[in-house]
């Protein structure tokens, strides 16, 4: 009998353990892991022997492109679980790339060691650098740095141009960095209790509804920005505006102590 054969009354190929697992590329210790965690349906039993089908190895194939794309194997086999059930994986899909697809669209930029000293020059101090690992925006080797973001090491190094001590421009960003991680946590819990709260429930999404939440997400997304960004300038006018009358009332209040002081004279 071939190892690999024509099932009984059709034309589906069918394959042992080995094969299957050397047809899907991955080791047979990591096929049978997969039959654990009920990733893989279970084989036909022919006696002690495990025949596996076509249908394995596309599960296998759905699998591999999945974990290449991000996903775990929990996600995995919750998508798994919601297509025998009856739901359109390939609109889970959607919808889980829509929930979890980047809001940045930042570039990373890598600076040599002579870059970094001819921009900051004295200021590239060993106290900085460890500030700037520790907010996740840089990571170190042997010729340089790469930081996260060209915007944000451009808008750095124009600051310190601009006569900023870097120390200041890092203690800044990093007091920045908590209030949006707050603001980014108001807009999650609205998603997740406004929008995805049907992916709560123990029952299945009606048809269609991955489609029409996915949708919804992707308008919403540019939506949280516009209004981040809009509530930051309004409050930055505020802030101005305040600290300038402040500044104003402080020159005038000096103004009349110089007056009051000359005509005392």
């Amino acid at each position: 009998m071939d190892k690999v054969r024509a099932a009984a009354g059709d034309e589906q190929r069918e394959y042992r353990v080995e094969e299957l697992a050397e047809a899907a590329g991955i080791t047979t210790r990591t096929l049978r892991f997969y039959r654990e965690r009920k990733l893989l349906q279970p084989p036909r039993k022919e006696g002690r022997i495990a025949w596996y089908g076509e249908t394995h190895l596309n599960r296998l194939r759905v699998i591999a492109e999945l974990l290449e794309r991000g996903h775990t194997l929990g996600g995995i086999a919750e998508l798994i679980g919601a297509g025998e059930s009856g739901q359109d994986v390939a609109e889970l899909i959607g919808l889980e790339a829509a929930i979890i697809a980047p809001w940045s669209d930042e570039t990373p930029v890598h600076l040599s060691w002579d870059e970094l000293k001819a921009a900051f020059g004295d200021q590239l101090t060993e106290e900085n650098t460890a500030e700037s690992i520790a907010q996740g925006y840089i990571t170190i080797s042997e010729d340089g740095i790469t930081h996260v973001s060209r915007r944000l090491m451009d808008a750095t190094t124009a600051l310190v141009d601009e006569g900023v001590p870097l120390s200041v421009v890092l203690e800044a960003s990093r007091r920045s960095q908590e209030h949006v991680d707050a603001i980014a946590e108001i807009f999650t819990a609205v998603v997740r209790e406004q929008i995805l709260g049907a992916l709560a429930a123990d029952s299945p999404l009606p048809p269609g509804e991955a489609a029409r939440l996915t949708d919804q997400i992707l308008r919403v997304r540019p939506l949280a920005r516009t209004v981040t960004d809009a509530q930051f300038a309004l409050a930055m006018d505020r802030r101005v505006h305040a600290e300038y009358d402040e500044l104003l009332r402080q020159r005038l209040e000096r103004d009349e102590e110089e007056e009051a002081g000359a005509q005392g004279d």
